[in-house]
């Protein structure tokens, strides 16, 4: 991951989608990471509903988050009513179609000789799945749903409810989820980093972060007093499960990650790559599909502008990485040139402080 990525943008949009069956923590940990009753709980359904199968709701949120002086327009894309049904295949089906049609927004308004400088980018840039915590493996729902979704979305897995679990418990669940996901070849987002690009703590920090996936996450909307301070934590007659204490939960370094150092990272993959492959996907199909369609003038002439104005897209473009290098250059022939002069002028002063120097 080159080092740029890592810095935080200001004001910066960002979508996050969380999915997990009921249960499993998922609205818990939006409260949490908002610190807010952003999302309302379920209610329990009463005996005479309790056979009705409602379906998957999609429900974006908009939120304001501030860290550490950055804005952050938070928009949460909860998914109530997953995994609650025998047969989830419409659930797979509502989810991808909702990711889908945000690519499709974007590239119609990017189709656009002039475009709405209001428009709002509602891609997603990461969707947590909750992984309930059972112990024992991934279930064929969880594999299909991380393998489809990837394509389309930075997937972070995540273990929803981890204090039910203990740390032995834990650390073999988290392995055999890691196994699972290396033998299906589920392609998460997994922290990557360029060990011939980025510096040692850049490494460092995607090294850690890797080996804690999936993240195993507590959630609390309530505090409790400790030492006269305010934690959020879970109370159990055992003792107290602290949320932002990394020896209890990942919460923290998972926050951190999304809505701090890797929050850009996961930005620019959703836009350079997976936007893009998309892109290309349905661009090729629309190309397809006309040239074995009846022809149409109007169709070749729509099409003539898209593929214009993509070729100026991509010029533009390598006219900014041009720009971009270019600064780079003479930003690094102005350290030089710096250094020359500072190791001028340390010559000259040892020069005059030497006995004898006609100076």
């Amino acid at each position: 991951m080159p080092i740029g990525r890592r810095n935080k943008v200001k004001g910066v949009q960002f979508t996050i989608m969380v999915v997990g069956a009921s249960g499993t923590g998922r609205t818990t940990f939006v409260n949490t990471l908002c610190d807010s009753n952003l999302l309302p709980h379920k209610v329990c359904d009463s005996p005479e509903t309790a056979h009705q199968e409602e379906g998957i709701r999609i429900r974006p949120v908009d939120v304001e988050l501030d860290e550490d002086g950055i804005r952050i327009a938070l928009t949460i894309v909860d998914t109530p009513g997953f995994g609650d049904n025998i047969n989830n295949e419409a659930s797979f089906q509502e989810i991808m179609s909702y990711l889908e049609r945000q690519y499709d927004d974007i590239l119609a308004e990017q189709s656009r000789i002039r475009r709405n400088p209001r428009f709002k980018d509602n891609r997603v840039h990461a969707l947590l799945y909750f992984i309930p915590p059972t112990g024992h493996a991934l279930r064929e729902m969880d594999i299909e749903l991380m393998r489809r979704l990837s394509p389309r979305v930075n997937v972070i897995p995540a273990i929803g409810k981890a204090d039910t679990l203990t740390p032995r418990e834990l650390k073999a669940f988290k392995q055999r989820i890691m196994e699972d996901i290396d033998h299906y070849d589920i392609p998460i987002y997994n922290f990557p980093y360029d060990p011939e690009e980025d510096d040692e703590e850049t490494i460092q920090d995607n090294m850690e972060l890797r080996a804690l996936l999936p993240f195993a996450v507590v959630g609390s909307e309530e505090e409790v007093d400790i030492d006269g301070e305010p934690v959020r934590a879970r109370v159990y007659p055992w003792g107290l499960v602290e949320v932002d204490n990394p020896r209890h939960s990942d919460f923290v370094r998972l926050r951190g990650a999304i809505l701090g150092s890797h929050l850009g990272d996961l930005k620019a993959l959703t836009e350079d790559v997976l936007y893009e492959t998309y892109r290309t996907e349905k661009l090729s199909k629309s190309i397809n599909e006309s040239q074995e369609s009846e022809f149409h003038p109007e169709d070749l002439a729509n099409q003539s502008v898209i593929i214009k104005e993509e070729q100026l897209r991509k010029e533009q473009e390598r006219i900014r990485e041009y720009e971009v290098r270019a600064q780079h250059e003479i930003s690094l022939m102005k350290q030089q040139l710096s250094a020359k002069e500072e190791a001028l002028r340390t010559l000259e002063a040892r020069t005059f402080s030497q006995p004898g120097s006609p100076y």
